[in-house]
């Protein structure tokens, strides 16, 4: 009997002794990986940094595949395809490292964009947002007819001027303050009384006058309350429609005469 209990008691010693091995191996295990995690850390950042600027910078996955215009209808002005040829956006580069601002630049010197936005898409777009600029009025100058926009920003070519469109007739070498001072008197025509123009005559900021389509003239003068000179005009038609010459230039002592 005693010595089966001696035995019973080195079974249990060396179970004690197993688990106090383990612990002590935990423990050790424990105080390499507090020593290690940080480094495996850091390995796993850098791995992930390095992979993001290889994807970035090299790989094929992030080029740019498409470009893609908005903003142009193609029946006024411009064309996709003429945007598409100026902006020459390479393709097959990475889109990261796409000079967005060259292809902005580009595009905004073109005389008929009135903004431009260039913008990426991921993971293989170029976006193109193009604002342009919308014929107010036809403008003739040394012979070939143009497109005049609110701003009096001379654009695009026309062979023939567009019928809903009033012209404008202007001196060689009429400065950009006239031409915009023109583009305020024309926006500012309701639509009735723009029906009757056919030509707006510009000589300088301050001799602007209106041609009427029934052979009577309309002194202007300057841009300058351009909205009351159109309502007093409206008037004067109505109330005497067989003068010859309508002066608004002053509204309010506008004059008659023939």
């Amino acid at each position: 009997m005693r010595s089966l209990r001696r035995g019973a008691g080195g079974t249990a010693n060396a179970d004690t002794a197993e688990r106090t091995r383990k612990r002590f191996a935990r423990r050790q295990w424990r105080r390499r990986w507090l020593a290690w995690r940080y480094v495996v850390a850091a390995l796993v950042v850098v791995a992930l940094v390095g992979g993001g600027i290889w994807a970035a910078y090299f790989s094929s996955w992030l080029s740019v595949k498409t470009v893609d215009i908005k903003g142009v209808s193609g029946d006024t002005t411009l064309t996709a395809a003429q945007v598409r040829r100026v902006a020459d956006v390479p393709t097959g580069g990475p889109l990261l490292r796409a000079d967005l601002g060259a292809v902005q630049r580009r595009i905004a010197a073109l005389a008929a964009v009135k903004s431009v936005e260039v913008s990426r898409e991921w993971p293989s777009k170029v976006r193109i947002d193009v604002v342009e600029r919308t014929p107010v009025a036809v403008i003739e100058i040394g012979g070939a007819l143009h497109a005049l926009d609110a701003n009096g920003v001379v654009f695009s070519s026309y062979r023939h001027a567009p019928s809903d469109l009033p012209k404008v007739s202007t001196p060689a070498g009429t400065d950009s303050e006239a031409l915009q001072q023109a583009a305020e008197v024309v926006t500012a025509l309701p639509h009735d009384l723009s029906a009757d123009v056919d030509h707006v005559e510009v000589k300088s900021v301050d001799e602007i006058s209106l041609a009427l389509a029934s052979g009577q003239d309309v002194q202007w003068g300057s841009a300058s309350d351009s909205g009351t000179k159109a309502q007093v005009l409206a008037a004067l038609m109505k109330a005497q429609p067989d003068v010859r010459s309508y002066d608004v230039s002053v509204p309010g002592q506008p004059i008659t005469s023939g």
